[in-house]
């Protein structure tokens, strides 16, 4: 097996660097803050009309730590919330009891009214994460590095407020700029993926995906259990990589829409709507599906990430055949499915770099997992008994193909989720239905 690539005492230089330029000069969006009390509808609505990916929830006003904010809310927790509200008429009453945070939303469902505070971080993957006016790239590397995708800076002391956020895709641009005027950096990216064959990269490890027939429902409950924002889709009859769908595209689509009807929507009908607006008016597809090869360069691979606007790549070879996996259709090349890679993983290497400790980009993903496979011990976290529920009420299977990993539902019975019938969405999604009539 190929060994990573090693760096020289070049390295010492560039870590000199990056250790020297704040991470305040990196923000990149600004803080949208909420009170801890308004409802999660007009959350979404806020995350919709304002254009952004995540807002800040203010402490109630009784926080003994002092602090301003008591988390963050973003279209992860959108999925969870849309998850647990289609789900939780097969939980039975002492198991929501016993978790005493699903509880809590499901009494303030009944009431009419879900604050948002309590869907904070409901995905256990939205943690917030604050650094100091002080803080460098080094400090962003280690945040970012562990699997957080974004960073609150504080304003200088004494003032306990926040300059704005720094995301992982600013951090990777930042990375990408240093690159061209550092040549010896340059050709550190210059080498392939293969060649920089480090655990965190999650090639040849584990793909999730969905096939294309699916019930969006699937896709969300598959995002939960697996711990992951996105899903690849691919066809059912020939295997081939279609798309992918995020809790980005579920938040979007499926908020607006004011019906339960659309999570038992096919999967590849919600790719069609996703795209429409964009190709009625031009007739381009703003969504292709975009991949690279263990062959790409790490530099190639940074400017695809960063010309995209994608947060991660599917990584296909022909060299690397699976039996049973998904292959890439033809307006894709040829080459089989083998593996994903992110932002964070990329970023993980430079914290490697930089000697950082501990650097662990599946961590989070893992303890999501871990916590969901666990939920009959510990009742502690909603992600850990939401994924359970999911798995054992609903009757679609997941099968598990050779490695790498493709995790796909298989849709053979369209009784899973038969509970929507049961689905009030006015109840926990749009408490003001009627303004919508």
């Amino acid at each position: 097996m190929l060994q990573s690539v090693t760096v020289g005492p070049e390295s010492e230089e560039w870590v000199r660097s990056w250790s020297q330029v704040n991470a305040r000069d990196l923000i990149d969006s600004r803080i949208v803050a909420v009170e801890a009390n308004i409802t999660v509808e007009d959350a979404c609505d806020l995350l919709l009309t304002e254009d952004i990916l995540c807002l800040a929830v203010k402490a109630l006003p009784d926080n003994p730590t002092g602090s301003l904010y008591l988390g963050l809310f973003d279209f992860s927790d959108v999925n969870a919330f849309l998850t647990l509200a289609a789900i939780r008429h097969t939980i039975p009453p002492h198991e929501l009891k016993a978790n005493s945070r699903a509880d809590q939303i499901m009494s303030a469902a009944r009431s009419g009214r879900v604050p948002v505070h309590l869907v904070s971080n409901l995905s256990e993957k939205n943690f917030l994460e604050t650094l100091p006016y002080e803080a460098t790239v080094v400090s962003l590397l280690s945040a970012f590095s562990r699997g957080t995708h974004r960073v609150l800076i504080q304003a200088p002391s004494p003032s306990c407020t926040y300059l704005g956020i720094v995301s992982d895709r600013r951090l990777l641009s930042w990375f990408s700029a240093y690159a061209e005027r550092t040549p010896a950096f340059q050709s550190y990216l210059a080498n392939s993926l293969y060649a920089h064959s480090l655990p965190s990269l999650h090639m040849y490890s584990s793909v999730v995906a969905t096939t294309s027939t699916a019930q969006v429902l699937d896709a969300m409950r598959l995002m939960s259990e697996q711990g992951v924002s996105s899903v690849a889709v691919i066809d059912e009859d020939s295997g081939t990589l279609l798309s992918a769908v995020s809790v980005t595209d579920i938040g979007k689509m499926v908020v607006p829409s004011q019906s339960n009807h659309i999570l038992s929507t096919p999967v590849h009908q919600l790719i069609t709507q996703i795209k429409e607006p964009d190709g009625s008016t031009d007739g381009v597809d703003k969504y292709p599906v975009y991949v690279v090869f263990p062959t790409s360069t790490l530099s190639y691979t940074i400017q695809k990430l960063l010309a995209t606007n994608a947060h991660r790549l599917f990584v296909t070879d022909n060299d690397f055949p699976l039996s049973s996996s998904p292959s890439i259709s033809n307006n894709l090349g040829s080459g089989s499915l083998c593996g994903i890679v992110s932002i964070v993983d990329i970023l993980s290497l430079f914290a490697r770099v930089a000697n950082i400790p501990d650097v662990d980009p599946t961590q989070r993903m893992r303890h999501r997992r871990a916590s969901s496979s666990s939920s009959h011990s510990s009742r502690s976290g909603l992600a850990r008994d939401l994924s359970a529920r999911s798995r054992s009420s609903s009757r679609t299977s997941m099968r598990v193909s050779a490695s790498p990993r493709i995790v796909a539902t298989n849709v053979e019975n369209r009784n899973s989720i038969s509970s929507l019938d049961a689905f009030q969405w006015s109840e926990l999604v749009s408490p003001r239905k009627e303004d919508h009539k």
